[in-house]
């Protein structure tokens, strides 16, 4: 039997995660029935953001790199679109699999979609009902474009069938006739596989003299955050705000982004408090290694990551979501976590209610832990 060709898009941080989770169980369950080939656009590409993931996550480095670079949406999208549509034409793979929302993510899907290669869509039908974001864009318009769509959660489904997707199912999957699958987060695959391994490896927490429930975990990196003066001042002074005054340690893994736009926008007083400050520690980009170990030992998360939202419900800690609308809508609803944008009484007012409270609950919104061998399953069924 032939071997049908993937080809698989990343281009951030997230997606080479992502990615980890279908490579692995290629590797370790359909290796005689699928080859995957791997495209990295170069979106996102720093030694720390994306290197150090292919071999901490057992990911086959890319066999292409279009190194696009930063740049407008534009621009960066149609740099990879002409780069990846001459790889697809070249090497006529047999679907493409793409990850989330980010530009590469679209770049991918219009590209295949243009020349009749079927879309493998996960994360499909997450939604934030905010077309001002970006993202919000890419993940409605890939779904529109996929043959199979895999969304990790009730909601997501939901989401689908409001936009006119059926869940009929068919023998043979096409664009027009797409199917869609409730199939659980391979995130959470991914966060459970690694959480043993992390235990016995990461070194973070003692090479930083961290103590178990003794800090707070916080990332920022959306350009609504970082690149606008009165949100990042807004958001560094509720985070020293609060490391003063609940006798908590905030670990701030610095995102490139978030480095460069602290020096230019923070207000001088303020950004030499933070420097001066012994409770905020801000340390280099982690490996996803080290970042399963900062979340399971911390005593909450402050974040504007979807991911890091997420992984804060796997690993059973109360999150903060620094954005004022979130496609994982369960946590929120559940009481995991609060939305408090980049409003310093709101951010401060969310994490004293999720500090004080007690009785959380975790419901199995994620599934089983096994999502990427079912989806592998289906792309050899449907396809």
């Amino acid at each position: 039997m032939r071997k049908k060709k993937i080809i698989t898009i990343i281009g951030a941080r997230p997606q080479i995660i992502k990615s980890s989770a279908i490579s692995r169980a290629i590797r370790t369950k359909f290796q005689d029935e699928i080859v995957e080939l791997i495209v990295h656009t170069g979106q996102h590409y720093d030694e720390n953001m994306s290197d150090v993931f292919f071999g901490e996550m057992q990911i086959p480095k890319p066999h292409f790199n279009l190194n696009v670079g930063s740049g407008s949406h534009g621009i960066q999208t149609a740099k990879m679109i002409e780069g990846l549509e001459g790889i697809f034409l070249s090497e006529k793979p047999d679907a493409v699999i793409v990850y989330g929302d980010t530009n590469s993510t679209i770049a991918g899907s219009l590209a295949a979609a243009k020349i009749h290669i079927p879309i493998v869509h996960i994360e499909a039908g997450l939604r934030s009902f905010n077309k001002a974001m970006p993202e919000e864009l890419n993940r409605i318009a890939c779904d529109h474009f996929s043959t199979l769509l895999f969304t990790p959660t009730a909601s997501g489904l939901e989401n689908l069938q409001r936009e006119g997707f059926s869940t009929t199912l068919h023998t043979k999957a096409t664009i027009d006739k797409p199917n869609v699958y409730q199939c659980g987060d391979i995130m959470y695959d991914n966060s459970m596989y690694f959480s043993e391994i992390s235990d016995k490896q990461s070194t973070i927490l003692t090479a930083n003299n961290l103590e178990k429930e003794k800090y707070v975990l916080c990332t920022i990196h959306r350009d609504s955050n970082t690149d606008i003066s009165v949100n990042l001042n807004s958001i560094f002074r509720a985070l020293l705000h609060i490391s003063e005054t609940k006798n908590l340690k905030i670990v701030l893994p610095i995102h490139p982004r978030t480095n460069g736009k602290m020096e230019e926008l923070l207000d001088n007083s303020l950004l030499q408090q933070i420097k001066l400050s012994k409770s905020i520690l801000i340390i280099p980009p982690a490996g996803f290694l080290d970042i399963i170990a900062l979340e399971k030992n911390s005593k909450m998360i402050i974040t504007d990551s979807g991911g890091l939202q997420k992984e804060s419900f796997f690993f059973k800690k109360p999150c903060v979501i620094l954005r004022d609308q979130t496609e994982w809508i369960e946590i929120v609803e559940n009481g995991n976590a609060l939305l408090a944008g980049a409003n310093y009484e709101k951010i401060i007012s969310a994490f004293n209610e999720l500090f004080e409270t007690t009785n959380y609950s975790y419901p199995s919104f994620y599934g089983n832990a096994d999502a990427a061998s079912f989806i592998c399953q289906k792309i050899l069924e449907d396809l």
